[in-house]
């Protein structure tokens, strides 16, 4: 259990983006960050996905869920909501549920929306209930991180949000890097004190 999992979807790259900061602070703690996604779903009830991605990170397993010491999850604001590709994976994970694998290991989230407004805050918090059901323990961003008191762009104590802009094209600023690699480093940090016990 030496490394971080970073589960995200993304659909236009920002969340995407935002996870490759999460892995940059997950590594400057001295852990490992392992990056995977989920696959799309669709109205058409016969659409299937590739087994491997066309691009990004590689399609997630129990086993990745299992064995890691924390976990940073991410999806793109829809409604206000995580998406329906990550609402769906974990609406799969029963297994990991019934036999308490990411009990007692930390775990954060992460998202980025079209607006200011766009429901950031409701989505963090919406991944957050089936990881407080898995039992796993809930890492947010403290305020002395200096970055959350100042953005003018994205950033929460329930977990780093990026504003993406209307057509999903706007880059991270510096203070939703900052903050990214803030919570890795915090998910790292707190599963290497949670393992020396």
């Amino acid at each position: 259990m030496d490394y971080v999992l970073i589960l995200y979807y993304s659909r236009y790259g920002a969340t995407s983006q935002m996870a490759q900061q999460i892995a940059r602070g997950v590594e400057a703690a001295g852990l490992e960050a392992r990056l995977r996604t989920v696959p799309a779903v669709s109205a058409n009830h016969e659409a299937t996905a590739a087994a491997i991605p066309d691009q990004g990170a590689p399609y997630v397993s129990n086993d990745d869920l299992k064995d890691c010491a924390a976990l940073a999850l991410g999806s793109p604001t829809r409604f206000g909501n995580m998406a329906a590709a990550m609402k769906y994976f974990l609406d799969g994970s029963s297994q990991l549920w019934l036999s308490g694998a990411l009990c007692n290991k930390p775990g954060g989230v992460f998202t980025s929306s079209s607006s200011m407004h766009g429901g950031q805050e409701s989505t963090l918090l919406s991944m957050m209930l089936p990881l407080l059901h898995h039992g796993m323990l809930i890492t947010g961003l403290p305020y002395s991180e200096p970055d959350l008191m100042s953005t003018r762009e994205g950033g929460t104590p329930y977990g780093p949000s990026h504003l993406a802009g209307t057509d999903s094209n706007l880059p991270l600023s510096e203070a939703e890097s900052n903050l990214c690699q803030a919570l890795g480093r915090r998910l790292a940090t707190t599963a290497k004190a949670l393992q020396s016990q």
